[in-house]
């Protein structure tokens, strides 16, 4: 898999906190047998009406904010129930980073090991990026992941912070069986050297 390094692109405004994974991704579009078609259900509530017409005051249905990839959300996002659908949905909707103050724990796994970067920033830098692309349409963002910072249209610069493990796992494609994989050598010789101080713990 290509190594990740730069995602840069528009970025479209969703300020609500505690926007949970039920609104991500509604229960109707679960029914499937593979990842397939979420795209279309997609913050459906917030992007279509109760007769499935488009909201003209969704940033969604706006075309300076049609090819955005990256996302700036609110505070927890990601909450509520696990289902790993909500990141298969902002993946094949075009989401490559989401931008936000916090994540909810389960969320921000499923994404890591999905290769959807979550990017956590201090409520001032966020509140300053959602003003720029709200003022700005079509704004674009450069998110640098080998040195961890996001730079906005006017220039201005944040670092984040991410663990060693989740970043390699988003810059090099890797899931946690991967991760498991590529530490196989040093099981082996860790097995190797625990049998060899402790040999009646060893199964026949």
């Amino acid at each position: 898999m290509t190594r990740l390094t730069t995602i840069q692109g528009c970025a479209a405004p969703l300020p609500i906190d505690n926007l949970d994974t039920d609104q991500i991704m509604p229960k109707q579009f679960l029914r499937i047998i593979d990842k397939a078609g979420l795209a279309a259900g997609l913050l459906y509530d917030l992007r279509f009406n109760e007769w499935g017409a488009p909201r003209a005051d969704s940033v969604f249905n706006q075309s300076a904010y049609e090819n955005a990839r990256i996302l700036i959300g609110g505070a927890n996002f990601g909450c509520g129930s696990s289902r790993e659908h909500a990141v298969w949905g902002l993946q094949q909707y075009g989401f490559q980073a989401v931008i936000a103050p916090s994540f909810a724990e389960i969320f921000y796994s499923n994404a890591m090991n999905n290769r959807l970067l979550l990017v956590q920033l201090e409520r001032d830098a966020i509140d300053a990026l959602m003003r720029e692309v709200i003022e700005m349409p079509g704004a674009s963002i450069t998110i640098d992941l080998e040195q961890q910072t996001v730079t906005s249209a006017s220039g201005a610069r944040h670092v984040y912070p991410i663990g060693a493990r989740h970043k390699r796992m988003v810059m090099e494609g890797m899931d946690t069986i991967d991760l498991t994989l590529d530490s196989v050598a040093a099981i082996e010789a860790f097995e190797r050297l625990h049998f060899a101080r402790h040999p009646w713990a060893q199964v026949m």
